[in-house]
């Protein structure tokens, strides 16, 4: 069965398991650092709350079965300990089986946290990383050669990461048509990076020209990958240049290094690589090969759901259609904010709130706050509690659920909560009340830069929670 496999992509294969299995172990660390806070058994959405309404057909998950914070905490860094041993190429020093057992844990431990994970654990490339990981299962190991089938189905994938956030971009927004949405994007994006100043302060032209190679690099490029070689090199280099350029120019987590990676799973490094060991022209045992077959028949056929998607004229973005997210759709920023909001919370010792009392602002790691702060580079470590902050700023509506547990939190001075700030202004005993106000943010000029220091410039729109005491805390809502 000379079409199974496809020698000459052994170092792609190579290459992507390792960096795929990086990307596993960031996710991992990540989220044995911040899960007590978030979902933990006293954290702002309980995971046993959750399981107990939520049956396991809509969220199978190892933690359906039990919940402790030190199971949590034990099949994270398990999940991470096995992400780094694959990362170091253990996968090729065992039977193929047993690598594929390997794969599948890490898949099966993620998606048990996906899953319970609710509103913190509701982005694109947690879905990503699972497709990606599911796929990565099936890719076998150095004692057989990469299936073919396996390998078009990683650009299939690429094709609708790429594509699919194309077609929203350009059914969304009217300034992705008129290129005009950069001139915006890098002071509203979600979090942004220590180059994003720079990045917003280019010259509107060359705004024009990155938003008209966007689009390229979306709409025709990932075309491209399905063509012979060296043009599907040449298209898979294309979006590794245009991820790497979103990597300098801000903070997504693990998405731009994720499809980085799917990208390299395209390349034919024969040139670099020289010839192919012995084994990557192997097909592997019998099973594997069914094995294989079966799973691209499976993922053909949910890959109807994600085209119909595509093709319909209400896209949505980032939507998994099955339960154990096979197979998904992608995108982002259908629409560009033009204004940056942003949610300060601050905290008093007084007993009794005045408004021009002693508040002390609490300092997040990576969300704006301090306007003489750089921003920092955190991608792709994902700092949950900062990314959803930039959504409370957007509308109270994506806070309603854990804004006033974390109000609650602050107030008690949790400790696992203060973990994931940056400073904590109440070291000795928490605040009486605290309150948020929600700025207007935006870049500074280069004047205002050379003149003050800051990076930013924040005006004040409103108050977005009354002072607020532990008692209350329940019970109040962001306005």
């Amino acid at each position: 069965m000379d079409w199974f496999t496809a020698p000459d992509y052994w170092l792609a294969r190579l290459v992507f398991q390792r960096a795929l299995a990086g990307v596993y172990l960031v996710a991992f660390i990540g989220a044995a650092l911040q899960f007590r806070a978030l979902i933990g058994a006293h954290g702002m959405l309980p995971v046993p709350r959750y399981v107990r309404y939520v049956p396991f057909r809509r969220a199978p998950s190892l933690f359906q079965l039990r919940y402790s914070d030190r199971l949590f905490a034990g099949c994270a860094w398990t999940g991470a300990a096995l992400a780094a041993a694959l990362a170091a190429g253990a996968g090729d020093e065992v039977p193929l089986a047993a690598a594929m057992a390997m794969w599948a844990a890490l898949w099966l431990l993620y998606l048990s946290i996906v899953n319970v994970g609710q509103t913190w654990y509701s982005f694109g490339w947690e879905s990503l990383l699972l497709e990606a990981g599911f796929l990565a299962v099936f890719l076998g190991n150095a004692r057989t050669g990469p299936p073919v089938l396996v390998l078009w189905l990683l650009r299939w994938l690429l094709f609708r990461v790429e594509f699919g956030a194309g077609l929203i971009k350009m059914r969304g927004d009217p300034c992705w048509r008129g290129l005009t949405c950069l001139y915006f994007h890098h002071e509203t994006q979600p979090m942004a990076g220590p180059l994003s100043w720079f990045f917003h302060h280019l010259p509107k032209p060359l705004h024009r020209v990155e938003c008209a190679a966007n689009h390229v690099t979306q709409l025709v490029v990932p075309v491209l990958l399905f063509t012979p070689q060296p043009v599907a090199s040449y298209a898979a280099g294309a979006v590794v240049a245009t991820q790497l350029w979103l990597v300098l120019s801000g903070n997504f987590a693990w998405l731009n290094w994720l499809t980085i990676t799917l990208a390299v799973s395209a390349v034919d490094f024969t040139g670099l690589a020289g010839p192919p060991p012995a084994a990557a022209s192997q097909e592997g045992p019998l099973w594997f090969v069914v094995l294989v077959c079966a799973v691209t028949a499976l993922v053909l056929f949910l890959s109807r759901h994600p085209v119909l998607n595509m093709i319909s004229r209400r896209q949505v973005m980032n939507r998994s259609f099955d339960a154990l997210h096979l197979v998904n759709t992608y995108g982002a920023f259908g629409s560009v904010g033009r204004v940056r909001m942003e949610v300060a919370v601050e905290g008093t010792a007084d007993r009794v709130p005045r408004e021009d009392g002693d508040w002390k602002e609490y300092g997040f790691r990576g969300k704006p706050g301090d306007p003489h702060r750089l921003p920092r580079q955190f991608a792709p470590y994902h700092l949950r509690l900062d990314w959803l902050m930039w959504f409370a700023a957007i509308s109270p509506g994506y806070a309603r659920d854990w804004f006033g547990p974390f109000v609650e939190r602050l107030l008690a001075g949790d400790r696992d909560t203060l973990r994931l700030l940056r400073h904590n202004p109440f070291p000795d005993a928490p605040p009486v009340h605290v309150r948020a106000l929600l700025y207007r943010y935006r870049f500074t000029t280069w004047r205002e830069l050379r003149e003050t220091g800051d990076w930013w410039h924040r005006t004040l729109v409103r108050e977005y929670l009354p002072p607020t005491r532990l008692a209350d805390a329940r019970l109040s809502e962001p306005e």
